[in-house]
């Protein structure tokens, strides 16, 4: 078992991200019971859940004309155009049943914000707005951030580059997440967490 000053972070296991979802990632269901087993190993743990209005600005829908994978300019940056997902109180933004952390001592719920996309668990898409979990992680004396969850090239890696320059030392779990891989954003996240320090184990590693 891990000691609290290690804390794994699970990152957006829920339906709309599964096989068949909105906004499905390829095999995404395999990581949940990697991330069971992971969570044993952990006495201190944190999920995060997608959780946006249905008139969320970062849905192409919400957009005329635009369509998902499309990208345009919003008032802090670049947006890529999603399908609606994760939509509050939808079965589709629901953690997925069989996702087994219940020593877990937070939920962080990000996307809320109706005109700015949040990837990362940190810090809100207009790179202002913290989530708070930097101030939780710090007043419970964690210094080390494990993710695991989906999509290592969207959200997991925002969240560890995020956890980075609040400094923690920082392991993404690589077999216990999935990719969207967008035009090569799988390996320009990985290039990106290597550049700032992330390390990059699989859960043999840790379980082993």
């Amino acid at each position: 078992m891990k000691p609290v000053e290690d804390v794994l972070l699970v990152v957006d296991v829920q339906y709309d991200f599964m096989p068949g979802g909105a906004l499905a990632v390829a095999c995404g269901d395999e990581v949940v019971p990697i991330v069971n087993r992971l969570a044993r190993a952990f006495s201190h743990a944190v999920l995060t859940q997608d959780w946006h209005p249905r008139s969320h600005v970062s849905f192409a829908a919400n957009h005329a004309g635009r369509k998902p994978f499309e990208t345009m300019t919003l008032p802090y940056g670049e947006q890529v155009l999603w399908s609606v997902h994760c939509v509050q109180d939808t079965e589709g933004a629901a953690l997925h049943r069989d996702l087994h952390v219940p020593h877990a001592r937070l939920v962080i719920r990000k996307g809320h914000h109706e005109r700015v996309d949040s990837y990362s668990a940190f810090i809100e898409g207009d790179r202002v707005t913290p989530t708070g979990l930097e101030g939780y992680l710090r007043n419970v004396g964690a210094k080390h951030v494990w993710l695991a969850g989906l999509a290592t090239d969207y959200c997991v890696a925002w969240s560890a580059l995020d956890a980075r320059t609040a400094g923690f030392d920082v392991t993404v779990i690589e077999d216990a997440c999935r990719a969207i891989d967008l035009d090569g954003s799988l390996e320009r996240a990985w290039q990106d967490m290597r550049d700032a320090g992330v390390r990059r184990v699989d859960s043999a590693d840790i379980l082993n």
